[in-house]
């Protein structure tokens, strides 16, 4: 059986993340990113699922996730995955379309599969580049000209400032999970904050999000975790100041929807802050 390798690297140019997962069997339930993810296989096969759509994926195809987009994704064969992504906080993404469009506003990409792209050449060299660390201009200049490509064959601008239409309802849930992620939460509290049975409540969040309010509250949980470990806070600190119960719970839960420890992750930024204080 092929040892997993689970690695992720931050580009300080072009102030993204690129994530390396080598070996892999792992199932990743149904979750979401506050970021957009650009991913592709390198070899295995894959069952995605993405806003309530499936796919078949493999080697040559890239997947564009926007933030709040639903997906879970399994194994359909006896290979393990190789795939490598980039991911892009909102703010970094603002940027780039405003370099290439002179427009500010963040887009929304309509197609979460391309099948057989022709980006897979230039989106592996960038991730080479990134994870080898080169500083030529060439890395910068292939990230732009996949940007360039993906926005305007690929994205919305109709759908630039709410990335997922939903009622009033359904919005003062995610508020409120967003506000209170830090403690135990009930259903009960739900349903009268909104004044709908507990049922209806979540055949309508689900049906409208893709994922339940509780799975919804994980992935807040899960990307609140990661900007605190980016600061450098230890994965016992996180764990308090995000709803776990303790560090275990928290190391499994991590590692079940990002693939990869707190502590790995916590790694790649403390070496950063290291080599920007050595440079000075």
């Amino acid at each position: 059986m092929r040892k997993e390798i689970r690695s992720v690297y931050f580009d300080t140019d072009l102030n993204i993340e690129a994530y390396s997962l080598k070996g892999i069997v792992q199932k990743f339930p149904n979750h979401f990113h506050d970021y957009y993810v650009i991913g592709f296989i390198e070899s295995g096969k894959r069952h995605l699922s993405c806003k309530n759509k499936s796919y078949n994926i493999g080697p040559g195809d890239v997947t564009i996730f926007n933030p709040n987009d639903n997906h879970t994704c399994e194994q359909i064969d006896n290979w393990p995955l190789d795939y490598r992504s980039i991911n892009i906080k909102l703010d970094i993404m603002k940027k780039v379309v405003y370099e290439i469009t002179n427009k500010d506003y963040v887009p929304y990409f309509t197609e979460n599969v391309l099948f057989n792209s022709d980006l897979i050449n230039s989106l592996g060299e960038l991730h080479r580049m990134i994870v080898k660390e080169e500083k030529e201009f060439k890395k910068e200049e292939i990230f732009f000209f996949v940007m360039e490509q993906l926005i305007s064959e690929y994205s919305d601008c109709s759908r630039v400032t709410n990335l997922q239409e939903s009622n009033m309802q359904i919005n003062a849930i995610c508020e409120f999970l967003e506000d209170n992620y830090t403690r135990n939460i009930t259903l009960n509290e739900l349903s009268n904050l909104t004044g709908i049975s507990k049922y209806h409540l979540l055949r309508s969040f689900a049906k409208q999000k893709g994922i339940s309010p509780y799975s919804y509250l994980e992935a807040i949980r899960i990307n609140e975790a990661k900007k605190f470990l980016e600061k450098g806070f230890s994965p016992v600190e996180v764990a308090l100041k995000t709803g776990f119960t303790d560090q275990s719970h928290f190391t499994n839960f991590f590692k079940k929807f990002i693939g990869i420890t707190p502590k790995q992750y916590m790694k790649i930024f403390l070496v950063k802050d290291e080599e920007q204080l050595n440079e000075k």
